[in-house]
């Protein structure tokens, strides 16, 4: 099965160019950008299958991309015509389930090493697949009419009526809020299985937290957009959701199966933590004191100058304070460690007696380093 990786990678390929084609004829630029930055998700998943082909994470990531990409395609053919390809819209409504279930259910589930943390997450599974079929029968031969992006969309070709047609209807408002739930017990997998994580795995299961976290945040900040008009912030949220997903997740994942600077992971969290929380920070300054600054003075130029150099004098001092937090919350190990060398920096300057100061450099190297043992070498006089 293991050959199959390169020839689907090459299938994902011509798909990507057929798909490019096609949206540049209808001027949809985003589209044509998106779909060849796929090719990280297809490649890592070509690569993972090819090194790791007792895993399954490198098959679903190449589905994953495979599917996504054929959307895009068929959105393509379809996107200006006058209804003559519907069974092209028809693939585009339902198939989307399928890559939520890859990306929702499958992955967590079954990350790092393609099996289930336990037998007793079996159901989840069935419940996941059992959700997913419910959703795409019920597009597929139960919705009457199709979103085509145009006016109020086509009739559905292959839709059934009668009482089946009803009832697979109504099993896609079930399949709905029941997938729902099943991406968050998957979720919830990957905090069980870190709780129970040690060393490499603990490591493995941070990189793809790390990228969970970022499509989350993503979808959160688009939330809010949607609850509160801001459309900033919603853009931002899409923009962090999409390169976690194109980007952030293939990479984390590759890096964690394959072991590659596994352990960099704690400097990227440390450094995501700091500068995200400097950026929001620094953000809200800025803004409230344009508006201040613009209330008291009311010219929006003296504003947003006066603000902007304010923000600039307040990096360098909340950096070090937000930074000092996150040490001191996340990384009490490393924050300790280095009170301990600050403190032993000052009794450096006033000890003069070198039994005393072997013994406490003894004591900060056990304290930081924390070695299986420690012995000190004084070079005496000839």
């Amino acid at each position: 099965m293991r050959r199959l990786a390169w020839p689907l990678f090459g299938l994902w390929a011509a798909l990507t160019v057929t798909a490019c084609v096609l949206q540049f004829q209808h001027g949809d630029t985003i589209d044509v950008l998106l779909t060849p930055a796929l090719g990280v998700l297809a490649g890592v998943g070509a690569l993972l299958w090819r090194r790791r082909p007792e895993n399954p994470i490198g098959p679903i990531l190449l589905a994953l991309a495979l599917t996504v990409t054929a959307s895009i395609a068929a959105e393509g053919v379809y996107s200006g015509s006058e209804g003559e390809l519907r069974l092209l819209v028809w693939f585009d409504q339902w198939v989307i389930y399928l890559w939520f279930g890859l990306v929702g259910i499958l992955l967590p589930l079954l990350f790092p090493d393609g099996r289930l943390p336990s037998r007793r997450w079996r159901w989840v599974l069935w419940a996941g697949a059992a959700t997913v079929v419910l959703s795409v029968l019920g597009t597929a031969f139960g919705m009457p009419r199709l979103d085509s992006g145009s006016g109020g969309g086509l009739r559905n070709p292959l839709a059934i009526g009668g009482p089946v047609g009803e009832a697979l209807e109504a099993a896609l408002s079930i399949g709905g809020p029941g997938f729902a739930v099943v991406v968050l017990l998957a979720l919830a997998s990957v905090a069980v299985r870190f709780r129970r994580a040690r060393g490499v795995e603990r490591q493995q299961l941070k990189w793809f937290g790390y990228a969970i976290a970022l499509l989350l945040t993503g979808l959160a900040a688009s939330a809010i957009s949607e609850a509160t008009g801001w459309e900033l912030i919603g853009n931002v949220g899409w923009t962090v959701f999409l390169g976690s997903l194109i980007f952030a997740m293939p990479l984390a994942i590759a890096f964690a199966v394959l072991r590659y600077r596994l352990y960099d992971i704690d400097l990227v969290i440390r450094r995501t933590l700091v500068y995200g929380a400097l950026t929001v920070t620094l953000a809200g300054t800025y803004l409230g004191l344009v508006l201040l600054v613009g209330l008291a003075v009311g010219e929006s130029s003296f504003a947003v100058a006066a603000s902007t150099l304010a923000v600039a004098a307040l990096f360098r001092p909340a950096r070090a304070r937000i930074q000092a937090v996150v040490d001191q919350r996340f990384y009490r190990r490393r924050y300790d460690a280095g009170r301990t060398l600050e403190a032993f920096g000052v009794r450096l300057r006033d000890e003069l007696d070198l039994e005393a100061l072997g013994a406490d450099l003894s004591g900060v190297v056990r304290d930081t380093v924390q070695p299986a043992h420690v012995s000190l070498w004084l070079r005496s006089e000839p």
